[in-house]
């Protein structure tokens, strides 16, 4: 059986990929896999707990972006029967936020690997709301052995 690169993985399935849990899940579904590049889908609900005067905000962005490479990682490890490892952000760089979506806008989510040493990635974000790029940032992300 092979794996496809457009997936829809949401809810409990979710949940397994990613460290997070609700109230901290800031992924609605991982819709993309391939070696080096993931994407995930969000509607900003007004309950979320990065939700500022119905605006998501800077930390809900970046949080989105790492539970994507999170879920990326998880999915890569799940389907070849790997232990799925807890990461980490070690630094944030070249952050750009352009504007902050509003409640029940939906984003998506590309997360691009550049480069891996061991357990140590460094990835490029991407949030989108619709065509027009909101954001977007490097990271630093260490995995746990």
């Amino acid at each position: 059986m092979g794996f496809p690169d457009q997936i829809a993985i949401s809810g409990k399935e979710l949940f397994q990929l990613i460290p997070q849990k609700p109230p901290m899940v800031m992924i609605d579904a991982l819709t993309r896999s391939e070696t080096a590049a993931y994407e995930s889908t969000l509607t900003i609900r007004p309950d979320h707990i990065f939700v500022e005067n119905r605006c998501f905000s800077e930390a809900g962005l970046i949080e989105t972006i790492a539970q994507t490479s999170a879920a990326g990682v998880g999915y890569a490890c799940a389907r070849n029967g790997k232990t799925i490892p807890a990461g980490f952000i070690g630094a944030i760089q070249k952050l750009c936020v352009y504007r902050l979506p509003q409640v029940e806008t939906q984003l998506m989510t590309r997360v691009t690997v550049i480069h891996v040493v061991e357990n140590a990635s460094v990835i490029r974000g991407e949030i989108f709301d619709g065509d027009q790029r909101i954001a977007h940032c490097e990271m630093n992300i260490f995995l746990q052995k």
